[in-house]
């Protein structure tokens, strides 16, 4: 296990080596010559950062061959992050990010010219690739290596566990104290509770919250995601209130749900609380290795419609450089999808109703070789 020392340069490299490498052999079998990965305002790719570890704007050329190419918009940033062959700063190029790769490009021998970008590149820019890049076969597909890349990413490594782990271990710190702070009075309103969450994480060296936190009192937890995520309102009163969070540690995010029950609920309330925990409790059983992944949201939507109740949202998701990533845990999965060591998916079962509010309980789960291991700690908290 890493655990979250400190790694040195030589064990990062390896680390972006390694996957580089694998990803090398999927090319290879696909006879690609080269692959573009583009992480820009336009189109974000996770894979810039997964390959290279380079956290901001920039194309990253990956080459059959073994050579990886990164074309920074910020030189400086790139050279303190990035573990690339070499890096080329699109400033050399008026900023024209494929100016810069078609130098690149130019640099590198091809034997069948063939080159892949993006599958979620627009038509337009696809043919402005097509022209700036007329010596080359540019590929843009469902199902190309791309999407591989995507593959790789759901089943993590060691080093990436370990840092959703680390996201995980500061997130349950920052519940800890949530709930002190709810019970001595400190905290008061959804805003009070959001920018608590912003202080301590980064107090804790995190990076950044995963997404806009989502704080809904009573009056608003009846949404999946509440509008706009947090307000001045109370939070929590008297009755059921939902906080949606998560932390970023070296790029990785967790994602967690807790309810809060304030105050004597109604029965109705009661059985909403009884439902999603149970509901936790028996799909938690089937995040295991090669188990159906529309097993586990089926087993939900089946206790929850036995209670005449239905769940507007899937049951779980990847988590990883993105807070929504393969798998997705819904009926609709393919049948073929099961989960995989090395997954971390979210489990999170809600219901919300507009008159007795809403309850979610979500937790990042590691699946294993031999089960899974319930990486955060989010809970159902009573107050009275």
């Amino acid at each position: 296990m890493f655990g979250m020392k400190q790694l040195t340069k030589d064990q990062l490299l390896k680390i972006y080596s390694d996957r580089r490498a694998r990803f090398i052999e999927k090319m290879k079998a696909e006879k690609i010559d080269a692959v573009i990965f583009e992480d820009n305002e336009d189109h974000r790719d996770p894979s810039v950062r997964y390959f290279c570890g380079h956290p901001s704007d920039a194309a990253l050329v990956i080459s059959q061959a073994g050579t990886c190419v990164l074309i920074p918009w910020d030189e400086n940033l790139a050279r303190q992050n990035a573990f690339a062959d070499k890096i080329v700063p699109s400033t050399r190029y008026e900023r024209n990010t494929l100016r810069a790769v078609k130098a690149v490009l130019g640099t590198m021998k091809f034997s069948s010219q063939k080159i892949e970008i993006s599958p979620a590149t627009p038509y337009p820019k696809f043919l402005e690739c097509v022209d700036e890049l007329s010596a080359y076969d540019v590929l843009c597909r469902e199902k190309g290596v791309h999407d591989f890349a995507a593959e790789m990413r759901a089943q993590k490594d060691e080093y990436e566990i370990e840092c959703v782990r680390e996201a995980a271990r500061v997130g349950d710190l920052i519940i800890d104290q949530i709930e002190k702070e709810i019970k001595s009075g400190k905290i008061k309103t959804e805003t009070d509770v959001a920018l608590l969450i912003e202080k301590e994480c980064r107090a804790h060296g995190c990076e950044k919250t995963g997404f806009d936190t989502l704080a809904a009192g009573p009056a608003r937890s009846f949404a999946i995601h509440a509008f706009p995520g947090y307000t001045a309102g109370e939070w929590p009163g008297k009755g059921l209130s939902i906080l949606d969070f998560g932390v970023v540690y070296k790029g990785y995010t967790s994602d967690t749900t807790l309810t809060v029950a304030k105050g004597k609920l109604s029965a109705e309330q009661e059985e909403l609380l009884d439902l999603v925990q149970k509901a936790y409790a028996e799909c938690l059983e089937l995040y295991k290795k090669d188990v159906p992944i529309r097993a586990a949201a089926a087993k939900a939507d089946e206790i929850f419609s036995k209670a005449r109740r239905s769940m507007p949202h899937g049951l779980g998701h990847g988590i990883g450089l993105e807070i929504h990533e393969s798998p997705f845990v819904r009926q609709r999965a393919e049948p073929e999808s099961v989960f995989k060591p090395g997954m971390i998916v979210t489990l999170e079962p809600g219901l919300y109703d507009s008159g007795l509010g809403g309850v979610r309980l979500e937790n990042d789960v590691l699946i294993t070789e031999s089960g899974n291991e319930v990486l955060s700690h989010s809970r159902v908290i009573r107050i009275a």
